[in-house]
């Protein structure tokens, strides 16, 4: 039956369970494997079967082929009833299936007839093995890969299959790491399926097998089929030193990929066998190689072309398409692409992400779209697409949820009717589309979602899971989701405690599952406490229970049962971080050993509990006792995290004792009991030393019931230098008066005998037994703990919060530190807690035995556990303690050292009273201070340091009188003091030295008098107990401090430079001198070994952390005190200095003794000298250097020498400065224009960089001739106090009275003293050079311009004198004259000749003594005679002649008659602006100032004589100007000026581009510019050259009218008006858009309150602002003057007139803006005036409403634009339409509502103006204010009201364009069916222009293909699409483009233009080759014209 069954399925048919499975069955049975794989498909070598996710345990009766063979006749016959039952199941299902059939069917491109409903949607019921998928990577493990597919299908690939074995490294590495090192997470990968199983471990589900080899996937590949431009995937086959050898799955050809290609992208570590894709640059047929190019750009780019004869077997899953839609479905779109074949798209991979319900909108017939081939079915040819912008640029969407996360205001972006919900997630940093099924959406079933569930509400939502090639997760809705702890794996933690319900049940243990589907295995020895022989009937199936965690390894939850551990309430041991010395937990025990148990805890964690810990009875087997699987409760002795080792104990109080880390301990079993009235701990003893031992000091006690204790060295002492020293001196006998009992050694209960002794790790066995051997409590004699028994706690419950306790340091570990107390009482302080500097090491800080002070932070009733705090901030001393401790101790150890000798011991000390003052002999003189000896004692010397010398020189062998200031017994030392106020002092009290009197009565004689004399006022006060006084350190000891207190008579006294937690931190630097703040502790008394005990501000502080050294120590230093510095850095501006304990300060280069002929001061000082110097101030806070400079320091000798007070104000330097003083300061910066100077520490100077030089080489170098520090001399031209700065020039100011230069005037140039004179040079720069004869505008002040005339340009007069200057040129100016005008305005007149006579120029012979006025200009009219030879240029032209000019002063007539010999037809061309001409004065008329010139021959010079007349001066290369005298269609005849030579530039040298019309560029007498560059003397011909690059490096200024910009022009019609330049200020309009133009009578203070006014935004428009946005246009010269000829036509005529007229009224606005500069209104009357005068004017109007909305006159402003509108003239439409314009932006800004008042206005203005412009005007304006939503509804009107203007349709794309909107394609098509046919090629191509610029390129290609369709040879068109390509940059694109358009059979000049496009484009790439190409193929074109 077996037999029959497996002939019928597959080989991979899953077996199924048995309906009822007995308990012997297992409960999860393998499947039999068949021996022979099917044929005909790809199915590979099968694995073994999968390892289970648990072990199991147990075994089977029968053997393994037998339990196989029985299952299998029993699958058959369970299937065969399944398949009968389904059978009949089907037949009474009714019609309504077929959707549903249809929805899970595939269907391919053989499509006729009906179209599909549904889109292609892949299951596991519809795949297939042969499918090709894409998919991204999920998991990547040890032998498999786990592939997200679409629809949220998961696919396993082995190891096998994940890569073809090409060679024996791949294999290798697949049986080791191969698989991570080859693939990563989220990469995206092809896949074909393999095979399909059932899940042998889930009933009902199916596991799907794939294969990533490139030989499947590549099936049906060769070198024919492939092409440049495909991507293709290959394995990395081998590395060379070139490049990659590839390999891609084929024997039929190989690959190769170069380095230089891989290296322009990202650093990828390529890897031996790893997967890449490549771009195919070529393809050698020959060899059989494929080369390719790793680019990820270029491959998320690369498109699929349409090949001729494609196969479905060439599709690969990933590869890029263009398409097109062809029809949308119910859930997706169809497309076309690749000609052949059709594809679907499912609305999961649409083109946005979130597709609201109306997304077919999005997907209109032939669209064209680029999508990614998601899936290929070759059996059934369907073939499914993706446009997901992730995947389409070929990148895994992200990943930014989690499952299990939870979002409160999810949005509903779309309801599916019977399916789900789409929402919107708001993650980070974008949101995520998530999809929620209509069985997750609630409980209950809902039967209409729509009516449930509204689109654009939010709802909460929980991640479910996540479809990673989607970028989709899946979610829930329904309440049930939200309750509960655990909702997946990651929300299990180790020790939880959760509910689960048991749903199988097999030998090695239970499955049970979480209310939240996650499933957990409780193995088979934790179902219960005791062993299970039957667990099913101890765990049945669907029985719920309670378990607990007990650890989480991937996604392998185990559980257990044992009631023990569930009800356990102690804490879980889950790490061994957490596993602390003390804790007591749960555990079970895992293995026994001879030596101890192993037990283990949670998560894996597992320790060892030794014998001796186990609690057994002498004998007892452990066995015995415990057995495997027991729980046990154990406590935790000592734990090494990093080495994962805990060791345990079974015995929960013991009494052993851990000072220097637990290594073992002892036992010691004591004969005698100990009776109940022992001594307790905490009590206080005595004891006499017995014997000391290396590690301990053995007392007997004197106490009941007790003979010995034991001391360990680190207990005799807080100190720890002095407990060693203290330890070297004991002998036995000593007796300790005080000795506190801190535990008695032995373990907890004193009945048994057993003693436990805890000893550092360097102890030796039998040393430690012998020293404790007969032992029974523990001691110690440390102060700190001895004077604070009665609060030191016994109990847990004794420890209050926060209140701070001694202790000592126990034990240290990395985590934190153990401190003890009394007894057993242990607290832990986390490292965190531990110190201040969370950074610091702990056994760099504290030290095992270690006297601390500890804060109590917590206390756990529960645990018993208390948390501590060390840190010096919270457990600083309060009281001497610490200190008074080494004092006494101190003492102790001297008289131990001395006990053996024979001498007098400490009696000396009686006659070294502290205070008191003994005479001595100068034993010797050393470097660090004087030794002093006494006569009588021989062994006692005294030592005088240098700072207590007093400044008193002594020499060896003299008498000295000197104070005691400290005592140091053990060294028998003592420190002496010459100061006059501590000798001096000890003499005034009477308190000399007593020798033989009182011991401590005279040593206390300074202290005992309460009553100190205070030095201020003469007054006493009492020393008080913790009084703060100010104290200064005389002497700095090792340990403490020695300090005087000057307030009270210099009293001396004693503070420790460190604190109990601080012992073993670095101290605090102290040095002599120095200034502290302590507070006085305890009075001098025997307990304080006769000294006054003070405890330091800083003792209570952070030592030398981090916080401490941010927090600085207020100093003693106040403002004024001299300090001592040394030198530590110099800059240029500045010295630091460093004095007192890590005080800096700086000295400003100011606060020197500098000499005004030193220019650097510092010169003289070093790095390291000594300096002294006055405190001036606080540095400034906001300085960047305030970390270092927190002092301002003086080293004057002025501030040095003299006194000053002390006290907290800084010492301000008085700010008297005055103009026209002398001052010197220091550069400290210098930028283009200033050079910025320090005069002082708060006064600055600024030099201007014109008023530095007047040489222009000078000023050109002018940032490199002051160096910063540099010392600088000036005087001072203006004085600004508030800001401190100063203006200096480098000259004496002129005195000028201020009456002279009027009020104006002299407030322009800073007062009434001048820098400026007539006849002075300064340094100028030319701020713009003025059109025609207009000269140049020279800047010779930040605010101070200057007009040079063009006669004063040159020496020499000379043909376009301007050629020789340009904007922004330094030059040296000389100041002519200084005017002004009635209206204030200042007028500067300068001259560039080198002296004001000017040098002896040329001077033509024949011209004899009448010729001496050319070798000047003429001033005066008093100068010119009749017959007079003078030279001028020429300044306007008219037709009755022209005026020259003489001078800056003087012009002269000339007549038509008497330009020439000859008749002049055209004087405006042969006599241009400029022109330098030679003639003879006719007459004088010296009343009226007029001239009069003849140029005539026989009244002048011939020119021929002074001008150029040689060819063989002319040279090739040279620049000239000319006249063209002839056009030609070869060329243009010029004239060389001045000369009758004449030359030819042909056609071809014109311009760099072929010009088309010669005659209509170039007219006879225009004046040009030309290069030489051909000279034929034999022949007289000349030939010359006009291209740009040529001319590119001229400077001349050939300019004519007809190009002249406009706002050069409107300068240019002031200058032929007369009216000079002078000031010309920085101008700025914000209530209008007005072009900056400069004129005359600008006052500068006038213009700035004019500006101010005028900054209104409301009208911040221009009043052209209808159809463009130009500026006004401004008055050319020489308006009207061009004669009309006869031969004009009518055409012409007409033209000329309309463009005369326009020029009309620019001139006449012009000039209305020139008058409304010249006399800016001020008040509202000057405004009517100027309304009367212009009322057509809509710029004065305009003006008028901008000043009242200055005044913030709103409604005047309106009254004033209604008023506007009555009074402009009907016929002035564009002045009215201003006026609307401006109105606009009023109400826009102040309207009520704005957007209503706009539109009541604009309804208005349509009444009134033409309705297309007032559209435009307001469309203009909500773009500019960016009312995007506004602007979008006008257009939308305006397409309706005007839909037959181009523009308005061209508006409305653009407005979409911005937007990113679609709708492009519809637009359009109604445009074109609204405009006239004349328009549409224009409106086409300009909307495929946008639609490069904004939009998709690819539709703006398609347009231009569609024209050139119907129009070829429109080379316009050509041109436009080529420009357009070239921008965007795509060579392959635009050469292809280029080839196209020269393929094209044209006329030869359209053809040359292209030829010419395409060559210049070559030439800008560079490349030759392509060059080369392109002119061949421009010959070959010529030669197939000719023939």
């Amino acid at each position: 039956m077996a037999k029959k069954f497996q002939s019928k399925k597959s080989g991979d048919k899953p077996t199924k369970f048995l309906r009822k499975p007995s308990s012997k069955t297992p409960f999860k049975p393998k499947a039999k494997q068949n021996d022979a794989a099917p044929s005909k498909r790809l199915i590979p070598p099968q694995l073994e079967n999968d390892i289970p996710d648990f072990p199991r345990g147990g075994g089977r009766a029968l053997s393994r082929e037998e339990f196989d063979e029985v299952r299998a006749e029993v699958d058959a016959e369970f299937d065969l009833e399944e398949r009968e039952a389904n059978r009949r199941r089907k037949t009474g299902q009714n019609r309504n299936s077929a959707a549903e059939d249809e929805l899970g069917s595939l269907f391919g491109d053989g499509i006729t007839g009906k179209l599909p409903r549904f889109a292609n949607k892949i299951t596991l019921k519809n795949m297939s093995p042969g499918m090709k998928l894409w998919g991204v990577i999920a998991e990547v493990n040890e032998k498999d890969i786990v592939v997200s597919l679409p629809g949220g299908i998961r696919g396993l690939v082995r190891a096998s299959e994940a890569v073809d074995q090409f060679s024996n490294d791949v294999i290798g590495d697949v049986e080791s790491t191969f698989l991570s090192s080859m693939y990563q997470v989220g990469q995206l990968v092809s896949c074909i399926v393999l095979q399909l199983d059932d899940d042998k471990k889930e009933k009902g589900k199916r596991k799907l097998w794939l294969s990533m080899r490139l030989s499947l996937l590549h099936k049906g590949f060769s070198v024919d089929v492939i092409q440049e431009g495909m991507v293709l995937s290959a394995y990395v086959k081998s590395i060379e030193d070139h490049g990659y050898m590839l390999h891609f799955g084929l024997p039929s050809f190989t690959g190769f990929m170069p380095r230089n290609s891989h290296s322009g992208s990202r650093d990828v570590n390529v890897n031996i066998g790893q997967l890449l894709q490549g771009v195919v640059k070529n393809v050698d047929k020959t060899r059989k190689v494929v080369y390719l190019s790793y680019d990820p750009d270029m491959v998320s780019k690369c498109v699929t072309k349409d090949l001729k004869g494609i196969s479905i077997d060439l599709l690969v899953p990933g590869m890029m398409v263009n398409a097109r839609v062809r029809s949308t479905l119910e859930n997706g779109v169809m497309l076309s692409f690749l000609t052949y074949f059709t594809g679907t798209v499912d609305m999961f991979h649409l083109q946005k992400t979130l597709p609201t319900s109306n997304w077919k909108d999005d997907y209109s017939q032939n669209k064209k779209v680029n999508a990614r081939i998601l899936f290929i079915d070759p059996s059934t040819r369907a073939v499914g697409l993706t446009l997901n912008p992730h995947l389409v640029q070929n990148k895994a969407p992200p990943l930014l949820v989690k499952t299990g996360d939870i979002f409160d205001h999810s949005k509903v972006v779309r309801v599916d009717r019977g399916m789900g919900l789409l929402l919107e997630v708001p993650s980070l940093p974008i949101p995520t589309p998530a999809y929620v099924n209509v069985s997750d959406v609630a409980d209950k079933e809902v039967r209409k979602l729509e009516k449930s569930f509204k689109e654009g509400s939010q709802i909460r939502v929980r991640v479910l899971g996540f479809r990673h090639l989607e970028g989709l997760a899946t979610g829930l809705v329904k309440t049930s989701a939200f309750e509960g702890s655990v909702f997946t794996h990651s929300d299990v933690k180790p020790g939880m405690v959760v509910k689960a319900k048991v749903i199988a049940v097999d030998s090695f243990g239970a499955i049970v599952q979480l209310a939240s589907g996650v499933k957990a295995l409780c193995p088979l020895r934790h179902m219960s406490e005791f062993e299970i022989v039957k667990p099913r009937k101890k765990f049945q199936v669907g029985i719920e229970l309670v378990f607990r965690v007990l650890g989480c390894k991937s996604k392998r939850i185990t559980v257990t049962h044992k009631k023990t551990l569930v009800k356990s309430k102690l804490p879980i041991l889950s790490s061994y971080a957490d596993a602390t010395e003390g804790l007591i937990t749960y555990g079970w025990i895992t293995k026994i050993e001879k030596h101890g148990c192993f037990v283990r805890f949670y998560n894996g964690v597992q320790g060892f509990a030794p014998r001796f810990e186990l609690g057994l009875d002498p004998g007892c087997e452990t066995s015995s006792m415990y057995h495997v699987e027991q729980v046990i409760k154990c406590r935790i002795t000592s734990s090494v995290p990093a080495s994962r080792r805990i060791n345990l104990s079974f015995v929960m109080t013991p009494a052993s004792f851990n000072f220097e880390g637990l290594v073992f301990v002892v036992f010691v079993f004591l004969t005698d009991r100990v009776s109940e009235g022992m001594v307790k701990p905490g009590s206080l003893v005595s004891g006499v030393v017995e014997r000391i031992t290396p590690h301990a000091i053995i007392v007997d006690v004197n106490a009941i019931g007790y003979t010995k204790g034991t001391i360990y060295p680190e207990h005799l002492s807080d100190n720890q230098g002095l407990a060693a020293l203290m330890k070297s001196v004991l002998k036995p006998g000593y007796e300790f008066d005080q000795l506190l009992v801190l535990g008695r050694a032995r373990g907890l209960d004193a009945g048994t005998g057993i003693v436990t002794v805890v000893f550092v790790a360097s102890f030796s066995r039998k040393k430690m037994l012998a020293d404790v051997e007969s032992s029974s409590l523990i001691l110690t004699a440390k102060y700190s703990l001895i004077n604070s028994a009665q609060q030191l706690p016994l109990d847990v419950s004794q420890v209050c919060p926060h209140s701070v306790l001694h202790g000592y340091v126990c034990n240290l570990i990395e985590t934190g530190c153990f401190v003890r107390f009394i007894g057993r009482l242990t607290g832990f302080a986390p490292k965190n807690k531990a110190t201040d500097d969370r950074k610091a090491d702990l056994s760099e800080v504290f030290y095992t035995g270690q006297s601390v002070r500890c804060n109590v932070l917590d206390v756990s009733s529960e645990t018993d556990r208390i948390t501590l705090s060390l840190k010096q901030s919270l457990c600083s001393s309060m009281d001497a303690s610490f200190i008074q401790e080494y004092f006494l101790l101190e003492e102790k150890i001297a008289k131990l050292q001395l006990s053996d000798s024979n001498g007098s011991g400490l009696k000396w000390v009686d006659d070294f009273s502290i205070g008191g003052v003994i005479e001595g002999i100068v034993h010797e003189a050393k470097d660090v201070g004087v030794v002093i000896s006494y006569p009588k004692y021989n062994d006692i010397f005294g030592f005088i340091a240098h700072y207590q010398l007093g400044g008193i020189t002594v020499k060896a062998g003299s008498k000295v009188r000197a104070a005691v200031l400290d005592i140091a017994r053990m060294e028998r030392l003592v420190d002496l003091s010459l100061k006059p106020e501590f000798v001096h002092r000890s003499t005034e009290e009477g308190s000399s030295v007593q020798t033989h009197k009182k011991v401590y009565l005279s040593s206390l004689a300074p202290f005992t008098c309460s009553l100190l004399q205070k030095r201020k006022g003469g007054a006493h006060r009492d020393l008080e107990v913790h009084q703060t006084v100010n104290a200064i350190i005389e002497i700095v000891k090792e340990n403490y401090l020695v300090l005087s207190i000057p307030q009270c008579n210099f009293a001396l006294g004693y503070a420790s430079v460190t604190d109990y937690n601080t012992q073993k931190s670095r101290p605090k630097k102290f040095v002599n001198g120095q200034s502290v703040i302590a507070t006085i502790m305890a009075l001098p008394s025997p307990s304080t070994s006769g000294r006054l005990l003070l405890l330091l501000k800083s003792t209570s502080e952070v030592t030398e952390s981090s916080t401490s050294k941010r927090l600085k120590k207020k100093s003693s230093y106040n403002v004024g005190s001299l300090v001592h510095g040394e030198i530590t850095e110099i800059k240029p501006l500045e010295m630091r200095l460093k004095f007192g304990l890590g005080f800096h300060g700086r000295v400003h280069i100011t606060e020197t003794d500098f000499d005004s002929a030193v220019e650097e001061p510092f010169n003289n000082f070093r790095i390291g000298q000594t300096l002294t110097a006055r405190i001036l101030s606080k540095a400034n806070k906001s300085e960047k250097d305030k970390k270092f400079c927190q002092w301002e320091l003086s080293i004057k000798s002025s501030m040095v020498t003299g006194s000053s007070e002390e006290g907290d104000k800084p010492i301000i330097e008085d700010f008297k400065f005055v103009t026209g003083q002398h001052v010197t300061g220091f550069v400290c910066k210098v930028d283009k224009e200033w050079v910025w100077l320090t005069v002082s520490r708060d006064v600055r100077a600024q030099l201007y960089v014109l008023d530095s030089a007047c040489e222009p080489n000078e000023l050109q170098e002018f940032q490199k001739r002051f160096l910063v520090g540099k010392a600088l001399s000036g005087y001072i031209l203006s004085v600004n106090k508030e800001k401190k700065l100063l203006r200096l020039v480098l000259h004496p100011l002129i005195a000028v009275p201020e009456r002279e230069l009027g009020e104006d005037l002299s407030s322009t140039l800073n007062g009434p003293i001048s820098h400026i004179a007539e006849g002075q040079t300064v340094g100028g720069r030319i701020s713009k050079i003025l059109p025609g004869v207009g000269g140049l505008l020279v800047q010779i002040d930040p605010h101070l311009y200057g007009k040079v005339h063009f006669t004063e340009l040159t020496d020499i007069w000379m043909s376009n004198p301007l050629s020789k200057y340009h904007e922004g040129q330094f030059v040296k100016c000389e100041v002519l004259e200084i005017s002004r005008s009635i209206k204030g305005t200042i007028h500067i007149d300068l001259s560039l000749r080198s002296s004001s006579n000017g040098k002896q120029g040329h001077r033509p012979a024949e011209l004899g003594d009448n010729a001496h006025s050319l070798s000047q200009p003429v001033e005066k009219i008093e100068d010119l005679h009749p017959d007079m030879v003078v030279q001028g240029y020429v300044k306007n032209v008219s037709p009755k002649g022209c005026f020259i000019m003489l001078s800056r002063k003087l012009d002269a007539k000339i007549l038509l008659s008497k330009l020439s010999e000859g008749y002049v037809e055209n004087p405006e061309q042969e006599f241009p602006i400029g022109k330098l001409v030679i003639g003879k004065v006719v007459s004088v008329e010296p009343l009226s100032k007029r001239v009069e010139v003849s140029l005539r021959t026989s009244s002048a010079s011939k020119a021929t004589k002074y001008d150029i007349s040689k060819m063989s001066s002319l040279r090739v290369g040279d620049i000239i100007s000319g006249t063209i005298k002839r056009v030609e269609s070869y060329g243009l005849f010029i004239t060389v000026e001045h000369s009758n030579l004449v030359g030819l530039c042909h056609v071809s040298e014109l311009a760099e581009d072929p010009i088309d019309d010669i005659e209509a560029r170039y007219r006879a007498g225009e004046k040009v510019a030309a290069k030489i560059l051909k000279v034929d003397e034999d022949r007289h011909r000349i030939s010359l050259g006009m291209k740009s690059s040529y001319l590119a490096g001229d400077h001349t200024d050939d300019e004519t009218p007809q190009i002249r910009k406009f706002d050069d022009a409107i300068e240019d019609s002031d200058i032929v008006a007369g009216n000079d330049l002078a000031l010309l200020p920085q101008t700025s309009s914000a209530g209008l858009t007005i072009v900056d133009v400069h004129y005359e009578n600008r006052k500068h203070s006038v213009l700035a309150e004019a500006e101010s006014r005028a900054s209104i935004p409301p009208l911040e428009v221009s009043l052209d602002d209808i159809e463009n946005s130009a500026m006004y246009i401004t008055v050319t010269e020489n308006i009207g003057n061009t004669d009309i000829t006869d031969t004009i036509d009518e055409k012409t005529k007409r033209r000329a007139m309309k463009k005369a007229k326009e020029q009309r009224e620019r001139e006449i606005r012009a000039a209305e803006e020139r008058l409304l500069e010249k006399d800016i209104p001020r008040t509202a009357d000057e405004f009517e005036k100027l309304v009367r005068s212009s009322p057509n004017s809509s710029f004065v109007w305009i003006k008028y409403m901008a000043f009242m909305l200055s005044l913030a006159d709103v409604e005047k402003a309106r009254s004033i634009a209604e008023r506007a509108l009555r009074t402009i003239n009907i016929r002035e439409e564009t002045e009215k339409l201003n006026i609307w314009v401006a109105y606009f932006n009023l109400e826009n800004e102040y309207g009520n509502p704005p957007e209503e008042a706009v539109v009541n206005l604009f309804k208005r203005a349509l009444q009134y103006c033409d309705p297309k412009k007032v559209h435009l005007a307001l469309l203009g304006m909500y773009e500019r204010t960016e009312q995007h939503k506004l602007a979008v509804e006008l257009l939308d009107k305006m397409v309706k009201k005007f839909k037959h203007s181009r523009k308005v349709w061209l508006r409305r794309i653009q407005m979409i364009l911005k937007q990113n909107q679609d709708g492009v394609q519809s637009l359009m098509s109604r445009a074109l069916l609204c405009l006239p046919r004349k328009k549409h090629i224009k409106f086409i191509s300009q909307t495929a222009v946008l639609e490069f610029k904004c939009g998709v390129p690819d539709r703006g290609r398609s347009m231009f293909e569609g024209m050139l369709r119907e129009y070829p040879k429109r080379t316009d068109l050509w041109s436009i699409y080529l420009d357009q390509e070239i921008r965007i940059g795509d060579v392959d694109v635009i050469r292809a483009l280029f080839e196209r358009a020269i393929s094209l059979s044209l006329p030869p000049k359209k053809m040359k233009s292209l030829f010419s496009k395409y060559l210049g484009y070559e030439k800008s790439l560079g490349d030759e080759e392509r060059i080369e190409s392109v002119k061949r193929k421009a010959m070959e074109y010529v030669e197939s014209t000719i023939a």
